[in-house]
């Protein structure tokens, strides 16, 4: 399962490396996570994840709009998304910005953040200390923390989040893309449980594609 998803997510960063290198939407930091654009890509394609992009960013941002930015979000499965970079840029940060995926996955992404300067330097402009906590499976500053963590371990996902003050009475909007499919029923189901169950007040996006179907599901 895990080599699957991660082999999976690796192409889903190439295909928007490309889209993106095309002008199908901006997106100034995938460049530091993805450097190659790699083989060119069907129209199709592109047109697929600016759709992706779109719908997803569109709910997010009417949500943090509709807080006031008094929330927080957690994207779970993140992968070497950007949101968090681009929320900065457009004034739209959340009081916090939660992102989980494998150990694995997580290090890679926290390595480029250490490495690269363009990633690094937001994050520590919103920091009001000297000092933030950096390891090779966890970031965590004011406003953004990223952890390495299995979606599948519930009691596990929810004691991390929590050590990082997660606050279960924020508003609070979770996300996945391209995820839950990986899960069996009950995993997939646990989770949803867990979010409905742990905030006072929440908003769940979750994005699947099946073939021939793009599927933007929302739950509230």
């Amino acid at each position: 399962l895990h080599t699957v998803y991660s082999l999976d997510q690796f192409y889903l960063q190439s295909c928007q490396r490309f889209a993106t290198s095309k002008g199908y939407w901006k997106d100034s930091c995938l460049q530091y996570f993805v450097r190659n654009v790699g083989e060119r890509k069907a129209p199709e394609i592109n047109r697929g994840y600016y759709a992706r992009v779109k719908g997803v960013n569109l709910l997010l941002d009417a949500f943090l709009e509709k807080t006031e930015g008094h929330c927080q979000v957690i994207n779970l499965g993140a992968g070497l998304d950007t949101t968090f970079w681009r929320l900065k840029d457009e004034n739209l940060l959340p009081r916090k910005f939660f992102e989980v995926d494998f150990p694995t996955v997580v290090a890679r992404k926290i390595h480029s953040i250490k490495t690269k300067p363009p990633l690094s330097k937001p994050i520590i402009d919103v920091h009001s200390t000297d000092s933030l906590l950096l390891e090779s499976h966890v970031l965590d500053s004011d406003r953004y923390c990223i952890l390495g963590a299995d979606l599948r371990d519930i009691s596990s996902l929810d004691e991390k989040l929590k050590k990082f003050q997660l606050d279960p009475e924020l508003p609070t909007l979770l996300f996945s893309e391209c995820v839950l499919v990986y899960m069996t029923p009950s995993q997939s189901s646990n989770l949803v449980h867990w979010a409905a169950e742990t905030f006072h007040t929440a908003m769940f996006i979750n994005y699947e594609q099946n073939p021939g179907v793009l599927e933007l599901q929302v739950t509230q």
